[in-house]
Formats: C-alpha cells, structure tokens, sequence
C-alpha cells in the first residue's frame, strides 16, 4: 500500500508516493541518497546513489528522487512553476538544521510556488527525547517533540504559503501494521520508501 498526498495528487505532472510496510517499492530506478542526517541537499540528473546526503532536488522529467525512512519524515516538494521537485528525509538532527528551508532554497524558484506533504513518521505522541534534544526545540526538560510540527513551520518560514502544505498524520511507531519504526523496533526495523517524479 502507497500513501498519497491529496495536495500533491492535484499536480497533474507528478507522481509520488509514501512507502509503507506493505508497499512493492524499490529505489532501483530511483535516485538515491546515502542518508547521514544532515542538511546537505544534492541535485539528481541520473537514477542510482547522488552522494551523501538527506534531500535530492530534480527537474529532469522521468526521474524520481527518493528516501528511506523508518520513523524520521520524508518530506516531498513539488514547484508549481519551474516543476522542479525535491525528497527530504528529516529527522530530529536535519530538522534542527533546517534542511526543509536548504531544500527550498535549493529548488531555486518562488517558495509560493512550492507545495509540501509531510509524509508518516514518528509522532508527537510517541517521540519523547532528552534534555540535550529537547532544548534544541525550545523546552526546558526533557519531553516530546512534534518533528511534523516544526518542519511545517520551518516549511512556512521559508516562505511556503500554509494552505500549500499538507500533514499526514501518520505515526510509525504506534501503528505496527502499516508502518516500519525505528524507536519500536530497533535494529529489526526495515525501512520505507517515499519518491517523488516529474514527469
């Protein structure tokens, strides 16, 4: 089963889609990342690995750029205009550096153009951290962290109109059916796929 965003779903010049536990996806075909939780953002002109990194950029049509992820959130941008499209994979250490706001810089166009889903990862409900993280988060004691929260509003800061962006709401770690976590199951954890394609 692949997730779809509504909002990205109305571009008619795309296709994506959110991996999921059951979803037939391989990267094979796709541009890849060798992800290490940064904000390097890398552009894609050929389909297998573009470096290290966690956020591709394309406008090449028939290429999909793609992340793995396992409780952090992919992230897929879709530009309006130039049709450039981008995958990010965020979790706490490329949130707090910003890598939404690197990638829309990177995509080179208007941030109003921009339309974001913010895919299925760890929720709020389920993320607790420690003192160290959560003061990168603005709290004083260790608590939980909404990752979703924060890149929508790093999404917005950037420029990225509200009413362009749309939140899953999916939580990997409490729903074990449908999704692979990290945080639930450890090393054991499998990951899912999510990609973005202009086409």
């Amino acid at each position: 089963m692949i997730l779809r965003s509504a909002l990205l779903s109305s571009l008619t010049w795309l296709d994506h889609g959110f991996g999921t536990r059951h979803a037939p996806l391989s990267q094979d075909g796709m541009a890849s990342l060798k992800q290490i939780h940064s904000a390097v953002v890398l552009d894609a002109a050929s389909a297998g690995p573009a470096g290290e990194g966690d956020a591709l950029v394309t406008a090449h049509g028939g290429l999909a750029v793609s992340v793995r992820t396992a409780d952090c959130y992919p992230i897929l941008l879709a530009d309006a205009r130039t049709r450039t499209v981008a995958a990010v994979h965020a979790g706490w250490r490329g949130t707090v550096a910003r890598i939404v706001a690197a990638t829309v810089a990177k995509m080179g166009g208007h941030p109003a153009d921009i339309y974001a889903a913010i895919g299925p990862g760890v929720g709020v409900c389920c993320y607790e951290v420690g003192e160290d993280v959560a003061r990168l988060f603005g709290l004083d004691a260790p608590g939980n962290v909404d990752l979703a929260a924060a890149n929508r509003a790093l999404l917005i800061a950037a420029g990225v109109p509200e009413s362009n962006i749309e939140l899953l709401n999916a939580c990997t770690r409490c729903d074990a059916a449908r999704f692979h976590s990290y945080r639930r199951d450890r090393d054991s954890a499998g990951r899912m796929i999510s990609y973005i394609c202009p086409l």
